[in-house]
């Protein structure tokens, strides 16, 4: 499928000052555009090594999220992403991957196929150029694009340093509802407690994202 570069304000509407201050002047698509319309678009995301736990739980929220019509947003990285994003096709739910690379480019190469499929299938967003190389500094970026991007998101898991932390913290300065699984707060991390202290909200049950979503309906409680 082609790709076409577009003026971020264009693609996701009319955008805040707080919004603007570190929106990429245009994102690159491939796939279906009229996601970037449709809401709620909620990111799952978390680390590159789940536990069996961790992919258990990504599993049973990408499942009711589905159910319920929510756009199931991640970002093509091996772990939680990759699972969120696998899990939203196998259900026939929609799917937007926000990359760290060119739309030209894969990482992990492992994900080839995946983002392929997504880019046919479903739609594949990049704030960087084909042809641009790719840096570490890419994937911080990303996040804080994923941020903007979704309506809300949600941290499966992640340790002290995980990359993961960024977008949360991205989520937090947009005003955006991040919510952190409940397992996450009695895992004996630092990280979760300092995001509640700025907002962060403990999911227990997938209905604790009804009021914070746009365009809701009517979740099921299911427990975390």
């Amino acid at each position: 499928m082609s790709m076409e570069a577009v003026q971020t304000d264009r693609a996701l509407g009319p955008m805040n000052p707080v919004e603007q201050k570190f929106a990429p002047e245009r994102l690159w698509l491939q796939g279906d555009v009229g996601l970037l319309r449709q809401h709620p678009r909620v990111a799952v995301i978390g680390t590159r090594s789940p536990t069996t736990l961790g992919q258990a739980r990504t599993r049973k929220l990408v499942a009711s999220l589905v159910e319920h019509g929510a756009i199931v947003v991640s970002g093509l990285a091996a772990g939680v992403d990759t699972i969120a994003h696998t899990e939203t096709m196998r259900r026939r739910g929609r799917t937007i991957a926000v990359i760290g690379t060119p739309l030209d480019e894969v990482y992990p190469k492992a994900n080839v196929e995946l983002q392929r499929r997504i880019g046919d299938e479903h739609l594949v967003v990049s704030e960087f150029p084909p042809g641009q190389p790719v840096s570490r500094g890419n994937f911080p970026r990303r996040n804080r694009t994923m941020a903007l991007i979704a309506d809300a998101s949600v941290i499966i898991e992640a340790g002290e340093t995980s990359g993961t932390l960024s977008q949360g913290w991205e989520a937090l300065r947009l005003g955006r509802p991040l919510f952190l699984l409940q397992s996450l707060l009695s895992a004996g991390l630092a990280w979760p407690g300092k995001m509640v202290e700025y907002g962060a909200l403990s999911l227990e049950r997938v209905d604790d994202l009804l009021a914070h979503l746009p365009d809701d309906g009517p979740f099921d409680a299911i427990a975390f």
